[in-house]
């Protein structure tokens, strides 16, 4: 049995086009556009028609960074796959990937099934992985080229954490010839740690405890600096590169400077970089902790910069790093020394809606936020145009957006499983109405209709955006 839904009267946006057009979803896929109104519009039948007069039909958006399940620190992220792809579907995001972790001493294939046993049958929304590679050895290059062979196509390492994620230069290196081979891109971190850690240590001994210390050791400078080196260990492999979380002006600089060059190098940035700032890191009894996060918040200035990487596409992709951990019981571990709090802040459900106000603010163009949100985050993973697009044979991962809708950020009433919203009190205009993953809906009219384990694995081709 085929099932057809129609989506009427909305205004169809993608990264390259604004048009008035009927939507048919035949199966699961797009089947067609058609201006609306136009005969060939008036003569599709369904079984379901969805309503958009006076809305946005946009992409499902493309979460590339997220964390679900993630042990850190000695506790574990707070949201599930279950609950957080969930919360996922109420912001507009129906794909995310997560990153798989290899433990130092065992292989990535390890890493990769624990990984997948936690999210199968358990996700509302589509997902794939990336790779965190901890430990490179022979082994280890070996396994890079069968994960990228089925789909796992980027591994992520780690310039920061020493002991934990930690890559030295030489297994940088080693890792970033390798994918320079098999096609694989590789994700950067780039801090330099083992500059941090003296940090860290000096001003504990000063007694600096508080959470606003944990953004005054992780300098800027140490971003700039681990962004340059990452950028020249690529050009030595031959290799692509995608740098994570830029958060600092000097690191956009370096990223800029790259391009300009013609290097294959990429950068993402992240909605708390955008909308929050240092400010919130010294709230006072503790609850700066909330907004503990590496790379660390900025200065308000850096945003100004980091909005226009976005505009000049110098930054390409806005993911969240969504790795939510609760203020009680968890951010509490750092009570008395900065470094114990858990590194991450939940915002896998704030996204879409943020970047629309910013839209609203003048930031950028409704097809930008599509481009930065949906459609080069699928294409940067390899996942376009199966996805971040509305056009025939994409899957049918369609949101019905609201955006004239007023609300109020809160943890009142968000969905993920985490006891505060990193932007609580924030009035934001726009909002997800209907969410369809794969034809299927999601989200009916602001009501939970989807259900665990419809969600799939999605394998990816490698990047394509490289030659």
């Amino acid at each position: 049995m085929s099932s057809r839904t129609v989506i009427r009267g909305g205004l169809v946006i993608t990264a390259s086009d604004e048009i008035h057009a009927d939507v048919l979803i035949e199966d699961g896929r797009v089947a067609a556009l058609a201006a609306s109104g136009t005969p060939a519009a008036e003569a599709w039948t369904a079984e379901r028609t969805i309503d958009a007069t006076g809305k946005y039909v946009i992409p499902g958006g493309v979460d590339v960074h997220t964390h679900m399940e993630l042990p850190f620190g000695g506790t574990f992220a707070s949201d599930t796959f279950e609950t957080g792809t969930r919360a996922a579907a109420w912001g507009g995001t129906t794909t995310i990937v997560d990153f798989a972790v290899q433990s130092v001493g065992h292989s990535l294939r390890e890493g990769l099934d624990a990984w997948h046993a936690k999210a199968e049958g358990n996700c509302a929304i589509d997902y794939g992985f990336h790779m965190i590679v901890s430990d490179v050895n022979q082994d280890t290059l070996k396994e890079m080229d069968l994960l990228v062979e089925e789909g796992v196509t980027s591994f992520k390492q780690f310039m920061a954490y020493p002991g934990v994620f930690y890559s030295d230069d030489g297994q940088i290196l080693r890792a970033m010839q390798r994918s320079a081979e098999n096609g694989g891109l590789i994700m950067m971190h780039a801090e330099n740690g083992i500059a941090i850690d003296v940090l860290v240590e000096q001003a504990l001994a000063r007694g600096e405890t508080d959470p606003r210390y944990h953004g005054e050791v992780r300098k800027a400078l140490l971003e700039a600096e681990a962004t340059h080196r990452a950028i020249k260990l690529a050009q030595v492999a031959g290799a692509p590169l995608y740098v994570v979380h830029v958060s600092a002006m000097e690191a956009v600089a370096e990223l800029a400077r790259a391009r300009d060059e013609g290097l294959n190098v990429f950068g993402e940035t992240c909605p708390q970089y955008l909308f929050l700032s240092t400010d919130n890191l010294a709230e006072p009894d503790f609850e700066g902790s909330k907004y503990v996060c590496s790379t660390p918040l900025r200065p308000k200035e850096h945003q100004a910069k980091l909005w226009r990487g976005l505009r000049t596409n110098d930054l390409q992709v806005v993911s969240t790093d969504h790795c939510p951990f609760c203020f009680v019981g968890q951010k509490e571990l750092g009570r008395g020394d900065f470094s114990k709090i858990p590194n991450g802040l939940p915002g896998v459900e704030n996204r879409m809606d943020l970047l629309h106000q910013a839209v609203v603010d003048g930031h950028i163009s409704r097809r930008r936020w599509i481009e930065i949100a949906c459609a080069t985050p699928a294409r940067m993973f390899g996942m376009y145009p199966k996805k971040g697009t509305i056009a025939p044979g994409a899957d049918a991962d369609v949101v019905i957006y609201d955006p004239h809708a007023e609300q109020t950020v809160s943890a009142e009433t968000h969905h993920m499983n985490v006891d505060y919203s990193a932007y609580e009190g924030k009035r934001v205009t726009g909002r997800v109405e209907t969410v369809l993953s794969r034809g299927e809906p999601v989200i009916t009219e602001r009501e939970y209709t989807g259900r665990a384990g419809h969600g799939v694995y999605t394998p990816r081709s490698t990047c394509q955006y490289l030659n």
